[in-house]
């Protein structure tokens, strides 16, 4: 099939190659334009576009598909779909008719449950025992086309954000290649319930820091959905920490009190339960296993103290 792919981050790759793969006729790649990256700030080409150059597919970053002339160029190409995965940019009513058979997008999580920019994280932070897949057409609201293939993946009671994305992205692309390939026979879509919505929210830094008033478990699913970005913290003497993993347990303290620190974790009271801490980041430092942090750290001296 002649294809249009949109994507921009690591959790698109997989569906390019996976395309290319089965030898389809990728004609051009939408990415979104290069953004500085590293110490030096240079423009630094996204995952997806260096796909893409390694492919020899040409790579179109607008800033914007809303231009006419961009929907000129993108209709010149003579698609007979267009695959979006990630691509983070709005497509108007003009390009989602353009392709013959419209545009799919490929959706990290189980719709309508998870709608929005971070489904991979919220579901984590919500308690969530499963996720999934869909393959959605898309039309012009955000996340609300028809479905037209899930896959479900159960989420373990360890996993993090960054380990639900990989095993996401690997089953998306499988799931996309089933849905591709049964598009030219017709498909039955299925229309969203939207009473059955939520909206995931974009992470945010400030999002990351802990509320100690909340209860151990909704902190330790939080820490879980948040790594590897942007990582939860909370201070302790003016100094910002991030943690990286914990779990929570039976107890009380008064939340944000450190009731024990040693090489077993440090256990910090809640709103309901107690959270032990078992890898942190100080400030300049990378992140150590508990037992490592320990060693360059005093923690009987945090005994009495409060995270803030």
């Amino acid at each position: 099939m002649k294809i249009i792919f949109a994507g921009t981050p690591d959790f698109s790759v997989g569906c390019l190659q996976a395309l290319l793969d089965a030898g389809h006729d990728v004609v051009a790649v939408y990415c979104q334009p290069d953004r500085p990256a590293g110490r030096g700030r240079k423009l630094q080409a996204g995952p997806v576009k260096q796909c893409a150059l390694d492919n020899n597919i040409p790579v179109l970053q607008p800033l914007s598909l809303k231009d006419e002339a961009e929907q000129a160029e993108l209709a010149a190409l003579d698609a007979e779909l267009m695959v979006v995965v990630a691509y983070g940019l709005i497509l108007p009513q003009a390009v989602l008719d353009t392709p013959r058979y419209g545009c799919i997008n490929v959706h990290a999580s189980l719709l309508p449950r998870w709608r929005g920019a971070a489904p991979i994280q919220r579901c984590i932070e919500a308690g969530d025992i499963e996720t999934g897949v869909t393959i959605m057409q898309m039309d012009a609201g955000l996340d609300t086309g028809d479905m037209l293939h899930k896959v479900t993946l159960p989420i373990s009671a360890d996993m993090t954000g960054g380990e639900l994305h990989d095993a996401l992205a690997e089953i998306g692309a499988q799931a996309l290649i089933e849905t591709v390939s049964t598009i030219p026979g017709g498909l039955k879509p299925e229309a969203q319930d939207d009473s059955q919505a939520n909206y995931a929210h974009k992470l945010d830094k400030q999002d990351a820091q802990i509320d100690w008033q909340q209860n151990a478990e909704n902190i330790a699913a939080k820490v879980r959905a948040f790594n590897p970005w942007p990582v939860c913290w909370a201070s302790r003497e003016e100094q910002r920490l991030r943690i990286w993993a914990a779990t929570a347990e039976q107890g009380s303290a008064k939340p944000a009190h450190i009731v024990s620190a040693d090489k077993t974790g440090i256990v910090v009271g809640t709103g309901n339960g107690l959270l032990r801490i078992t890898k942190l980041q100080a400030p300049g430092n990378k992140p150590l296993a508990i037992q490592d942090f320990a060693n360059g750290h005093d923690l009987n001296a945090w005994l009495g103290s409060d995270f803030s």
